[in-house]
């Protein structure tokens, strides 16, 4: 028998014996029918225990366990996927109190990220120890709650899909930035934290007739422009900027396009939009 059997069947034995002791009250005081409630007693207990049996082929006291921690403990419970750890972001997030409550991590995302972590290939390798570093960086953090969630979901074997129904089922947010697996959690009704739209809107803003100082990196696409990067990785294409690669210069800016990947910035080496026209 394990556990939940003997939980149940003693319950149910304590209630049965309970039940036939009261039924059996009126017997012993107006008949004193002593053997009638004796076998009255005993047939309510049996019942019971029976009854407390079967049950706990249906009833799990992990489960039990399990609903009653989520309600009493876990604030806004919050879980995380397999890329967004690798991304590690999310730690520095935690660190400066941006995200508070509860991150939960499922047992089979973290046995993803240890499969990661002990490939051949040196560069899967080092995303997964990168994410046991961020994992073990966000556990000791004092702003939230960290747990591990043993619950699965055998029945569904893609990763993705299981992630989702266990978000669905905690009632929590997935924080991830996989395209796909953003698309499912949509579908499903899945609130969802991106984290490549957050980077995107705390990006700082850019406007036209702005002067930014600027490294030219590379030459662009069309002739005679040239490519410089934001601190943040956003790409500026500066005009008549090829004579400039190698060098840092000013940039004024005379337009700002916002693409669904992001921002692209254009502008012009100040010098050169400083330049007066003559007419002919």
């Amino acid at each position: 028998m394990n556990s939940s059997q003997i939980l149940f069947g003693f319950l149910g034995l304590f209630f049965g014996i309970l039940t036939g002791l009261l039924l059996s009250i009126p017997l012993l005081i107006f008949y004193d029918l002593k053997f009638i409630v004796f076998s009255i007693i005993t047939g309510f207990g049996y019942a019971g225990a029976i009854f407390g049996l079967k049950k706990a082929q249906t009833i799990k006291i992990a489960d039990i366990l399990w609903i009653i921690k989520k309600e009493a403990i876990w604030e806004e419970p919050k879980i995380l996927d397999t890329n967004v750890l690798i991304d590690g972001r999310i730690a520095d997030l935690v660190e400066l109190g941006f995200i508070k409550g509860t991150l939960l991590i499922p047992r089979f995302v973290l046995k993803e990220i240890q499969y990661i972590a002990d490939s051949p290939d040196p560069l899967r390798r080092a995303k997964g120890r990168r994410a046991l570093d961020v994992l073990q960086k966000i556990k000791s953090a004092e702003k939230i709650r960290f747990e591990i969630v043993e619950k699965d979901i055998p029945e569904i074997k893609e990763v993705d899909i299981k992630l989702v129904e266990i978000t669905r089922i905690l009632k929590g947010t997935l924080i991830t930035n996989d395209l796909n697996l953003i698309k499912i959690a949509q579908l499903r009704g899945v609130p969802v934290l991106n984290m490549n739209e957050l980077a995107q809107a705390m990006r700082p803003p850019v406007l036209p007739g702005e002067v930014l100082k600027l490294f030219i990196v590379k030459e662009g696409k069309e002739p005679e422009q040239g490519v410089a990067y934001l601190d943040d990785g956003t790409m500026v294409v500066v005009e008549e900027g090829k004579q400039y690669i190698g060098k840092t210069i000013d940039v004024v800016i005379h337009s700002v396009l916002q693409t669904g990947t992001g921002r692209m910035i254009f502008g012009k080496p100040k010098a050169e939009a400083s330049e007066p026209h003559h007419e002919v």
